[in-house]
């Protein structure tokens, strides 16, 4: 065959395919059609169930008050600890936490005091302290879980509770030498405790003023009748007959009420005057920009209501209702105790693996949680209260999160969220976008600003339930 055959051949194949298309390609159609687009997607937005569902309180002044009945509770937070390898030490200043050393800011004998605490490595099973010895020494529980065993009704053996890190027992040894333990406290799992004898705390109390003046100042207290949340108590009289004396009595106030300061999160959106000009149809370029900036912005207020030192719902709950689950997962039964510390519980929040955790404890006593609807989402229940979602409950690196319980509304001195509506330039409640100008580059700037806070009424308004285990799978 001759060179000229083949481009014969080449020339006829071509016109084949010529002859087999009979109408215009998709290819080309597409340059004279209009695409139908999706608004921009973002996967950081999610349900954001405490936004809904925490009623919002206007502060006008931009700061809440919480005022209170008087409290002579004290000393019920927690213990901070530095870690340098296998060797624990508290630090200094959270030996004030305790109440026997509550108030006392000598730095250098809290020093010396912390250097004095001795580290202690129990296995679990052994016993830290036994019921009924003398109460001669505080222990302060720096990692691992442990178990106060009482005397049951009937004779048998009750874990009464269980603490965790940062928390403290035995405190009392430090003002009363004639204390003795009233349960037995044993080590759960691996536990590292410091431990501070009363003899520690007198030998250095003989050396320094300061400490001693303290120690005999709590010492001459009058003793504060208190009611069982440690409020002054109210006198009263009932059940008397005749002419019996009535007593006489006030209601005491906080003299230094918590105020919550309205906190703040802000962006700048920047967006160029030609794309603002130009590319508008069929959506408008500066709009979809901001709504994509107010989802994260609201997505940052979720997550700041919920982990903030200052006023998130993980730091601010009162530790007295702060739980442990007693075998690490989330068990009907801990969901139980949880909801026993407070009446009226709306809502529980929790990581969606805390609920897949639940659900896994549900399955295996053949339970099965009811739902409910709410905004057209059917909702897992326990014991009749919502059990909503929450990615914002962090999950620790050992598999760990926190499950929240609360009480919500100002009526039932529950939780609720702060903000000030009616601001300059709002576009949402408590949120606002002011324009800013156009530099000599020709960006546009907005300033995007959000203002929130949330504030627990009272302390059994709010409860976590701690160190709740969500990869067990056994």
């Amino acid at each position: 065959m001759s060179v000229g055959s083949v481009g014969t051949v080449g020339d006829e194949t071509s016109a084949e395919q010529v002859a087999a298309q009979q109408s215009l390609g998709t290819a080309a159609a597409r340059n004279l059609a209009t695409t139908t687009k999706s608004a921009p997607q973002m996967q950081e937005i999610t349900s954001r169930w405490l936004l809904r569902m925490l009623p919002w309180v206007q502060v006008q002044g931009g700061t809440y008050r919480v005022n209170r009945r008087l409290s002579y509770a004290v000393g019920d937070g927690r213990v901070s600890f530095v870690q340098t390898g296998e060797r624990v030490a508290v630090i200094p200043a959270e030996l004030g936490e305790l109440p026997a050393l509550r108030g006392y800011s000598d730095d250098g004998a809290l020093n010396e005091l912390a250097q004095r605490c001795t580290q202690r490595e129990f296995a679990p099973g052994d016993v830290i302290a036994t019921r009924g010895e003398a109460k001669d020494r505080v222990f302060l529980l720096a990692h691992g879980r442990v178990e106060q065993v009482g005397e049951g009704p009937y004779g048998d053996e009750a874990v009464l509770d269980v603490l965790a890190d940062g928390a403290y027992f035995g405190d009392g040894a430090l003002t009363d030498g004639e204390a003795t333990w009233d349960h037995t406290a044993r080590a759960a799992t691996a536990c590292t405790v410091l431990e501070l004898t009363r003899a520690d705390v007198r030998n250095l109390a003989d050396r320094a003023t300061s400490l001693a003046t303290h120690l005999a100042g709590l010492a001459s207290l009058p003793h504060q009748r208190t009611n069982k949340y440690g409020e002054a108590a109210i006198d009263l009289s009932a059940g008397h007959v005749g002419e019996a004396v009535v007593p006489h009595t006030y209601v005491d106030y906080d003299a230094s009420p918590r105020e919550y300061e309205l906190s703040v999160a802000q962006t700048v959106l920047k967006v160029h005057s030609r794309v603002a000009d130009l590319y508008n149809q069929p959506m408008n370029q500066t709009e979809q920009q901001l709504r994509l900036t107010v989802e994260a912005l609201r997505e940052r207020q979720e997550h700041e209501l919920v982990n903030n030192k200052e006023f998130g719902l993980l730091s601010n709950c009162d530790y007295g209702q702060r739980l442990q689950p007693h075998d690490g997962v989330p068990s009907p039964d801990d969901m139980d105790e949880l909801l026993s510390r407070r009446r009226g519980s709306k809502l529980f929040l929790a990581h969606p693996r805390a609920i897949a955790a639940f659900g896994r404890e549900c399955n295996k006593r053949g339970l099965v949680p009811e739902s409910i609807e709410i905004n057209g989402n059917r909702i897992p229940t326990w014991r009749g209260v919502p059990i909503f979602p929450c990615n914002k409950i962090p999950v620790s690196d050992d598999r760990t999160t926190s499950i929240i319980c609360m009480r919500t509304g100002e009526a039932d001195q529950g939780v609720i969220g702060l903000h000030q509506t009616g601001i300059p330039d709002e576009i949402e409640p408590s949120l606002s976008v002011r324009f800013m100008g156009i530099d000599e580059q020709a960006i546009i700037s907005y300033l995007v600003t959000a203002y929130y806070s949330a504030a627990v009424l009272v302390p059994d308004a709010l409860g976590v339930l701690e160190n709740v285990e969500v990869s067990r799978w056994r």
